[in-house]
């Protein structure tokens, strides 16, 4: 039982330690308006590319400072031993919501994946009991935190119900589906597409 109870608490904590780092995406929507779309797109591509090359660097032995001690501290089980996938999905699904979307579409779909995401991993390993077979080892108490944060974030950019249930309903089918580190990718483009049928 003490052996559970700690693996646990090493999970949490590397849980916690990934959302700190997920959560800094929502920082693009204000980047964009502070240095420009185009700028803002560009520090993306460069941030994915750089970290591709130093995890590239780690999975094959080396160590490179910062971004190897990050990484292991963060690692889930299930990524032990291969790339880590997750960091160049997030920054994917911010570029790519934020050149296909306008400024405002691309702002709430990058929100519902700042803070609908996390809100997910968060409340399914903390409160998570529910885990029917089709959700694939997830939680409906996840779920539903991933549509509510997701519904909230995109209520504060429109201030429209219908949208903000939109945002939140959308989301939180690519959050219930076994996307893995991909949901990162599809989260807000599915978001951003649900604003443009429903606004």
């Amino acid at each position: 039982m003490d052996n559970r109870k700690k693996n646990h608490a090493g999970e949490l904590k590397a849980e916690l330690g990934r959302k700190a780092i997920h959560l800094l995406i929502a920082l693009v929507p204000t980047l964009a308006v502070m240095l420009g779309y185009s700028n803002t797109a560009l520090l993306l591509m460069a941030g994915v590319f750089f970290y591709s090359i130093l995890e590239s660097m780690r999975f094959l032995g080396f160590s490179p400072p910062l971004v190897s001690s990050i990484t292991t501290a963060v690692v889930r089980e299930r990524e032990q031993g291969r790339f880590v996938l997750a960091p160049v999905t997030l920054g994917l699904g911010a570029l790519f919501t934020l050149i296909l979307f306008p400024p405002q579409i691309a702002s709430a779909a990058i929100y519902a994946l700042a803070f609908g995401d996390s809100a997910a991993s968060l409340t399914g390993k903390c409160l998570g009991r529910i885990r029917p077979a089709f959700l694939a080892g997830k939680s409906v108490e996840g779920c539903l935190a991933c549509f509510a944060f997701s519904a909230l974030a995109g209520f504060a950019v429109f201030q429209d119900l219908k949208v903000a249930a939109a945002i939140g309903a959308a989301s939180m089918i690519v959050d219930s589906l076994p996307f893995e580190e991909f949901d990162n990718l599809l989260m807000p483009l599915a978001a951003g597409m649900a604003v443009i049928v429903f606004f």
